[in-house]
């Protein structure tokens, strides 16, 4: 048979492309790394800034490789980036996942550093990008399995594997070095739930009705009952519990404590259910022995491990409410749960501890009567322009073409080179922020040197496919985020620096930005306040205020809805909003980042009315949730969005990223590193389209329709008996009903 027949010929158009994947798949399970273990010496392999040597051994045998016969070794290196490479230019794929694993090791330090795998591409464009794969805190005295993964958005002219990260004059060693394309791994199953007794407390003598039996010091602490706390569930478990019994005002009392951890214990091993989310909650106080402000927290002991249960900071020698979350993912052999954190020697008192299994089903549907009343507004189609007679069992057709409400997410430079990293974008998200890009280590990490190219590129990219931006940020107040050459300017320096990062910066993207996070993370931070004096954070929302007058001013913090920081409680973030505003400071909003784990309805929404109370407007500016299991992920975010959905002072939600090996957090992600969405990405389309209104039905005796739609765009189709009209209309936020006019004569 010809070729040209064979083409023709049914059975080959049949294992041809079966042929064709085979291949492929066997091509992308290979190794793209030549010269993996050194067989043939350091061929394939050049070193980075240093020098490269092949080793059999080090110091008489002291160090041997951990498999086949050689390792080699970066020597000589005097800068952190030094070490040893390999090309990796048409052996890898764009768009493709890459795995890596590595064995490594150290040389000439008898202290633990970071050994870093990295790449470096160059598009064909020139522009050169470094992507971070993984590290590992590697030794001299035993070899360590980097892995990681990574992947190439652009379209590459160059791609440089290769290993860096310790001092100079520390050796790094490897062993082997592995990069195939990464295996997609099937999902988590869902977690079994069927016989969880949700809203059921599962503490043991909770109430105190039975002295303290199942109960134990934890430590050499005495434990007494007493009576006189509360009789009421704390706020947040009532929302929670609903109508559950008042407490008996049992409480035990905690004294003869000799370590901060000291306090009240109980096993709770068997009473556990994993992948499922537990709600914390108590009345805590202290004795009058206190000696300034005290940090009470619920904490579990899972194993070894430290789990926070909830924290709070009391004052004063009132009751205060407790409350928190936590979730345990894999089976433990003993969780025990207590209560600890004041000073040693001042004595605290405990009352209605209870850990119980969280309804979100319930909560959901809660929330969903909730959103119907803020998200939504009654509208009336009116009708006009034929006889009645005609206008008599018109059909109306009513479809929502947007919902206005703005969800969007963090994104970056190198992001959208990748098609289909962008067409999820722009398809699903109507706000952006740049990751890094508008930072200002980013924009100046050599004084004098700016750099505006990726944020110029990332606002056009924005601009034209019709996505408003938020601008992340113009001074980040923790120190760790602050450039070097910025810490070593002395005072009179660092005053001129600043004016003249926000005067470039304001001045540049005048009009361009809806929102500024005018100095992030002020409740952890405290550089340019440290270095300046307290005036300076009012004067940066004041300067920024005057070189641009239209965006809103925000301030931004973590930890504030989650109830596990006391140094980020929503009364301390209301108390820094006043002070500033007291100072002048025209702040305008305020940003809950919202990196949460095992969030709770209640806890979420008790922070908001709290800050709800200031009537400025609240964002989620960076909105992420980490689970292993996609479906606890899933169900982490509709917790979220919800809560933030259905509450009137939230006036947008921002996610910190959603494609896989972008993100700040790991198990995070949405969509995979090859575009496949998970469990988590299908929630989030899910609750998209369950928030738009569609109708359909005729019109009553008065040429009217009615319906209730959440805010947004709409279309609409009016058929009568001889005629068809189409008209688009908008729903605005209104306490009164929205009257549209459709002529049909028009």
């Amino acid at each position: 048979m010809a070729f040209s027949e064979l083409l023709k010929s049914r059975n080959f158009a049949l294992l041809l492309p079966k042929e064709i994947i085979k291949t492929q798949v066997a091509e992308e399970d290979q190794n793209i790394i030549l010269n993996p273990e050194f067989e043939d010496g350091l061929n394939n392999w050049s070193a980075r800034g240093c020098k490269i040597l092949l080793q059999d051994s080090i110091e008489d045998g002291k160090v041997l490789p951990l498999s086949g016969k050689f390792f080699a070794s970066a020597t000589e290196r005097t800068q952190n980036w030094n070490g040893i490479q390999q090309e990796i230019t048409g052996r890898v794929t764009r768009k493709l996942a890459y795995e890596v694993t590595a064995i490594v090791r150290l040389f000439g330090s008898s202290s633990p550093f970071d050994v870093r795998a990295t790449v470096w591409v160059q598009t064909q464009i020139g522009r050169e990008q470094y992507i971070g794969i993984a590290t590992v805190q590697a030794t001299d005295t035993d070899w360590v399995q980097l892995k990681g993964k990574f992947l190439i958005n652009s379209v590459i002219s160059k791609a440089v594997i290769y290993l860096e990260g310790p001092p100079p004059g520390t050796d790094v060693l490897v062993n082997s070095f592995v990069v195939k394309h990464a295996e997609k791994l099937p999902p988590s199953p869902p977690p079994d739930t069927e016989d969880v007794l949700y809203g059921v407390n599962i503490i043991t003598n909770s109430g105190l009705n039975d002295d303290i039996n199942g109960w134990f010091p934890l430590g050499s602490c005495t434990l007494t009952i007493a009576n006189g706390s509360p009789l009421l569930l704390p706020p947040m478990a009532k929302e929670s519990l609903g109508n559950s019994e008042p407490l008996n005002g049992n409480y035990i009392l905690v004294t003869n404590r000799s370590q901060t951890w000291m306090g009240p214990a109980q096993e709770i091993t068997d009473n556990l259910k994993l992948q499922v989310t537990y709600q914390v909650s108590a009345w805590v106080r202290i004795g009058s022995d206190k000696s300034g402000p005290q940090n009470i927290n619920v904490a579990l002991g899972v194993d070894s491990q430290w789990v926070n249960g909830g924290q709070v900071e009391v004052v004063d020698d009132r009751w205060y409410e407790i409350g928190g979350s936590f979730r345990i993912e894999k089976l433990p052999t003993r969780v025990i749960v207590y209560v600890q954190g004041p000073s040693p020697g001042v004595d605290f008192m405990v009352a209605g501890l209870h850990v119980f299994p969280v309804d979100r089903i319930a909560r959901f549907k809660y929330l969903k009567k909730h959103t119907n009343k803020v998200r939504k507004r009654d509208v009336i189609l009116k009708i006009s322009g034929s006889n009645a007679k005609d206008l008599l069992g018109t059909t109306v057709n009513v479809r929502q073409i947007k919902n206005t409400f703005p969800i969007g997410s963090c994104i970056s430079r190198m992001n959208i080179d990748n098609e289909d990293y962008v067409n999820f974008f722009v398809n699903n998200f109507n706000w952006g922020v740049f990751g890094n890009e508008l930072k200002w280590y980013w924009t100046e990490s050599q004084q004098g040197i700016l750099n505006y190219t990726d944020a110029d590129e990332l606002l056009d990219f924005c601009n034209t496919n019709g996505i408003d931006v938020r601008g992340h940020c113009i001074f980040w107040e923790v120190e760790s985020a602050v450039q070097p050459w910025v810490k070593a300017l002395s005072t009179n320096d660092l005053v001129t620096a600043v004016q003249s990062r926000i005067t470039s910066l304001m001045l540049r993207y005048k009009g361009k930005f809806k929102h500024y996070d005018v100095n992030n993370e002020m409740l952890h931070g405290s550089f340019y306040q440290d270095r300046l004096g307290k005036d300076i954070r009012a004067n940066m929302f004041k300067t920024a205020s005057q070189l641009d007058a239209s965006p809103k001013l925000f301030v931004n913090d973590y930890h504030i809805e989650d109830a596990t920081d006391t140094r980020a409680s929503p009364e301390k973030y209301i108390q820094q909003i006043l002070d500033l505003q007291e100072q002048g400071a025209a702040v305008t909003g305020i940003g809950v980042q919202g990196h949460i784990d095992k969030p709770v309805g209640p806890i979420v929404s008790q922070a908001l009315d709290k800050l709800g109370v200031l009537g400025l407007p609240i964002w989620f500016t960076e909105l992420d949730v980490s689970a292993e299991n996609e479906y606890v992920r899933a169900d982490d975010l509709e917790v979220m969005l919800r809560e933030a959905y259905a509450h009137p002072s939230v006036e947008g939600i921002m996610l910190w990223g959603f494609w896989e090996l972008f993100m700040s957090r790991e198990n995070a992600h949405l969509v995979n590193a090859e575009g496949d969405l998970n469990e988590a990405g299908k929630r989030l389309l899910s609750l998209k389209e369950e928030w738009l209104s569609h109708a359909y039905g005729k019109t009553d005796d008065l040429g009217e329709f009615k319906f209730r739609g959440f805010h947004g765009t709409y279309s609409v189709d009016v058929i009568t008996s001889g005629k068809k009209i189409s008209q688009t209309f908008s729903i605005d936020k209104g306490d009164v009903p929205l009257v549209v006019n459709i002529n049909m004569q028009s």
